[in-house]
């Protein structure tokens, strides 16, 4: 069924005139009613009878009518939902319970009239993600490509925020009554971070980090979900594992975890925000606006390598929580 007749059939029913209906629609009064009698052929019906004062609905039209007013709604609202600028801002984050994610809802809290949808395209690889910023399927994404310079011309990277990290342990772990822990306090001790994905941001940021402060970061056998990792941090005295002081997780009251800041230096997980060149969604500038206004991190803090080559690529949010794989 052809919408824009049903469209002209609407205006014309409610206006009582096709001239009416067809200024209003930007067409002539002879598209009109073409349209309308095309309509009517597909129905089988007559819509209207012509009146010295215009056009007045039959009784089929008077049925059809609502059903009309419906499909014209219908592909509006349908219109609305995939037009940049009309529909709501379409954000991917590795996890809804991640610090993106977090940092996203605390935005949202203070501006409760944001239509923010918020989605997470479940990939490791970022550069499936640039491909869904560039083809539009999302507005922007929480990640982070390692070499700015492989960076499609349409899409740009920002800095978002640097999430720090904090190490989970359960009551039997060694470390598990210490307030802050420095990294060198961390060596010699498991760290199980399950499912490192190749190709995969984190997957450089643990090798670096492993790397630096000589940390054994274990990442075997597969992931299970966070209800099994936690179980087994609160079952173990020698198991722990890193995550971003923002990301969200609960656990039984008697697991008796704890989070514990990881300090002088602080390693950190710099998250970037991926976005459209041109023609952004014109909802960014507001949460562009609000990740500047997030507090920095006290010195003395470690980052990656390749931050530091983001940084000279990309600036720092001057144009427009920590990654794990089980934020996924």
């Amino acid at each position: 069924m052809d919408t824009e007749a049903v469209r002209s059939f609407v205006r014309a029913a409610e206006l009582g005139q096709l001239q009416h209906a067809a200024d209003e629609l930007g067409v002539t009064q002879q598209a009109v009613s073409k349209r309308i009698a095309a309509l009517e052929r597909q129905l089988e019906v007559r819509l209207f009878t012509r009146t010295a004062r215009g056009v007045e609905l039959t009784l089929d039209g008077q049925a059809f009518l609502p059903h009309a007013r419906s499909i014209v709604t219908g592909v509006e609202r349908a219109v609305a939902a995939v037009r940049p600028g009309s529909r709501a801002l379409r954000i991917d984050v590795l996890g809804l319970r991640s610090a993106q994610a977090v940092v996203l809802h605390d935005y949202w809290r203070s501006h409760p009239g944001t239509r923010l949808d918020v989605v997470t395209l479940r990939v490791d690889d970022p550069r499936v993600a640039v491909a869904a910023v560039e083809a539009g399927d999302v507005d922007a994404s929480f990640r982070t490509v390692t070499d700015p310079a492989t960076l499609p011309r349409g899409v740009q990277m920002i800095h978002a925020f640097d999430s720090p990290l904090e190490l989970l342990v359960g009551p039997r772990h060694p470390l598990a009554s210490a307030r802050r822990l420095t990294p060198p306090q961390l060596r010699k001790h498991r760290i199980w971070v399950p499912g490192i994905a190749p190709r995969s941001e984190w997957a450089d940021f643990y090798d670096q980090l492993a790397t630096d402060f000589d940390l054994r970061i274990d990442a075997a056998g597969p992931h299970f979900g966070d209800e099994v990792l936690l179980d087994t941090l609160a079952d173990s005295a020698d198991v722990a594992t890193l995550v971003g002081s923002r990301d969200r997780y609960i656990w039984p009251a008697n697991h008796d975890l704890r989070r514990i800041p990881v300090v002088d230096p602080t390693p950190a997980y710099p998250l970037s925000l991926i976005l459209p060149s041109t023609n952004p969604h014109p909802g960014l500038r507001a949460i562009v606006a609000h990740l500047r206004s997030l507090p920095g991190l006290p010195e003395p803090v470690w980052l990656p390598s390749w931050h530091r080559r983001q940084g000279a690529a990309t600036g720092d949010l001057a144009d427009a929580g920590t990654p794990h794989p089980r934020q996924r």
